[in-house]
């Protein structure tokens, strides 16, 4: 036998029962058991070698063999822990779930093995598993995120072309505008998850598009102060929870720590809208005039279309789950059945909580309030209120700032993409770094050290200092390393059920709409052009969150030693008594450990 099947036929006859998945905040081992007295081992198999384990197997990936086993350890290699652990018989995927499932990491991760390409080319035929979530799910989700930032930060674009002036509106009135929309965007999150979940997201994100690409074109129509606000306050609503939803939507094909750096790309495409909306507006601003109308109106409405046809085109592209991605345009589906195997399986070996409700189960009432009243996610919630207040300010009025340092409409538009491509690439790597040292209150400390000496420099830079280094300095500022993908799925790795993860997602994103609303007025029309009192605000709102990352680290390591002293103190049998007859659920599992 070649060595992936010899690795396949010893693990039918053995299995390690301690193998835990990688991951800081997964269930743990039952511990303490001996190998020849634990239930799920066969206890008589006697040999003198250890014969491999799966998680023995599993660290083969380290040695890039494509052949290795890429079967993750989980609590399914035990049966008897395996049984508290199973999806519910309503779990759309339950059909493709089988413990004894096993692939090589060359079906799974074909790009690991490109320099193998040229010697086994059958290993990286574009069958594997990742590679298709990447493109179908991921690049969809950058690409639909595009959509949702061009409609709602467009107004940026539309300033530098006397937008405020045209309808004869106050530096106020756009603090006002933005507060309206943050507030309507706030609101909407919660009710946007729940009928998410209720619905499905692949058809509640299309409609939630579609719709709000309708109203981003109504711009073109804007007279004055109300339907100004209007407007804002009616994308919003339609906007509102788009972001949540998506979360939930690739919750379902990634892993838990695969998952914070595709959030990273998605809110790259957030930064990278920053790049490209300032482009567009170069060209569509120059429409001025053009029969008879302001350029930024030229720019709300074909901006509008653009994002109608991604809406549309949205309802084609997404699948309801892993299993469900056939349709009538689509008659064969994304994956084979191997391939919805493997895809099955890795999620739920990663985290068996994903099994614990159907993909179009709503949230009732008591589920919702239960979900509310997880303390365990508040510091979470509580980052989410200020960790960006200090570059809030200087990212929204970047343009008009340009604009009143003497910079033109283009060259305002242009000097906006260095900070947005800095932001860009300083938050892929930190996102990166954070999950490969397993660190995040730690890392989001570094980034509020980061603003530090910029907000310092900004609170007492002399008005006679030159525009070109006040603007060298706000977009350094502008350049640092977003924690907010790393925080996503921070949250949803604490969160531990699909039911908390639904709620928790939409909690987070409100708490950093709620910081959106805070910072959009803390610059205000009697301290410009160089903002003194508001700099100093955000100083010490800067001090304050390193503070908050503080006592987050200080929390779950407390709540984990916590959790061990309990578990620890039990023993075997108890522990699988508890396994047998607890109600606890999610994160208040005994046996569970928070990230941190």
């Amino acid at each position: 036998m070649t060595d992936p099947e010899k690795d396949l036929a010893i693990l039918e006859t053995t299995q390690d029962p301690k193998a835990t998945p990688n991951g800081s905040s997964q269930h743990i081992s039952s511990g303490n058991v001996s190998k020849e007295d634990h239930v799920g081992v066969n206890a008589s198999l006697r040999i003198e070698e250890t014969p491999p384990t799966l998680a023995s197997l599993w660290k083969r990936r380290a040695k890039t063999d494509p052949n290795a086993i890429a079967t993750q350890p989980s609590v399914y290699d035990d049966p008897e822990k395996a049984k508290y652990f199973q999806p519910l018989p309503t779990y759309e995927n339950l059909h493709r779930f089988d413990p004894s499932e096993r692939w090589t990491w060359a079906e799974e991760h074909a790009r690991r093995f490109c320099t193998t390409y040229f010697l086994h080319k059958q290993l990286t035929r574009l069958q594997n598993v990742l590679k298709k979530i990447e493109w179908r799910v991921a690049a969809w989700a950058a690409i639909a995120f595009f959509a949702l930032d061009l409609d709602r930060s467009n107004i940026s674009q539309a300033n530098t072309d006397n937008f405020l002036d045209d309808l004869g509106l106050t530096t106020n009135d756009y603090n006002l505008g933005n507060t309206v929309s943050k507030t309507a965007f706030l609101l909407a999150e919660l009710p946007s998850q729940l009928i998410s979940k209720k619905i499905g997201p692949d058809r509640w994100i299309p409609a939630q598009m579609i719709l709000w690409s309708i109203v981003a074109a109504s711009q073109f129509w804007l007279t004055g102060r109300k339907s100004l606000l209007a407007t804002r306050a009616l994308l919003a609503l339609l906007q509102g929870g788009f972001i949540p939803d998506v979360i939930l939507y690739m919750s379902y094909f990634y892993k838990s720590n695969e998952l914070p750096f595709r959030l990273a790309i998605f809110w790259m495409a957030n930064r990278l809208t920053d790049v490209i909306a300032p482009l567009l507006a170069y060209g569509l601003l120059r429409l001025r005039d053009y029969h008879g109308y302001e350029g930024w109106r030229w720019l709300f409405l074909i901006e509008g279309i653009l994002t109608l046809a991604i809406g549309i085109w949205s309802i084609f592209m997404m699948a309801p789950s892993p299993t469900q991605t056939k349709a009538w345009w689509r008659p064969n589906g994304w994956f084979s059945e191997r391939e919805e195997k493997i895809m099955v399986n890795r999620i739920l070996r990663d985290d068996p909580s994903k099994g614990d409700m159907h993909n179009r189960q709503a949230i009732t009432l008591g589920l919702l309030w239960k979900s509310l009243c997880d303390f365990d996610l508040w510091p979470i919630y509580a980052l989410g209120i200020t960790f960006g207040i200090p570059a809030g300010p200087s990212d929204q009025y970047l343009t008009l700032t340009l604009r009143q340092l003497g910079f033109d409409t283009f060259n305002s538009n242009l000097l906006s993409i260095p900070a947005q491509i800095g932001t860009t690439i300083n938050m892929l790597i930190f996102t990166y770094i954070s999950e490969r040292i397993n660190q995040r209150s730690l890392m989001g400390m570094f980034v509020q050290f980061w603003f530090l000496p910029f907000l310092v420099a900004m609170a007492v830079l002399p008005e006679s200092s030159s525009r070109w280094s006040r603007y060298a300095l706000v977009t350094v500022l502008l350049s640092y390393p977003s924690p907010h993908p790393m925080q996503v799925g921070w949250c949803s790795r604490n969160s531990n059920t699909v039911r908390t993860r639904t709620v928790s997602a939409a909690l987070y994103n409100m708490s950093v709409q709620l910081q959106a609303i805070i910072y959009s007025n803390i610059y205000q029309d009697d301290d410009k052009p160089l903002y003194r009192t508001g700099n100093r605000v955000l100083l010490g709102i800067c001090v304050l969150n390193i503070f908050i990352y503080a006592f987050n680290k200080v929390y779950y390591v407390w709540r984990n030693k916590q959790r061990d002293r309990k578990w620890n103190a039990l023993t075997a049998e108890e522990r699988v008594e508890y396994l047998d007859t607890t109600t606890e659920e999610g994160s208040k599992r005994l046996d569970f450990r928070f990230a941190h």
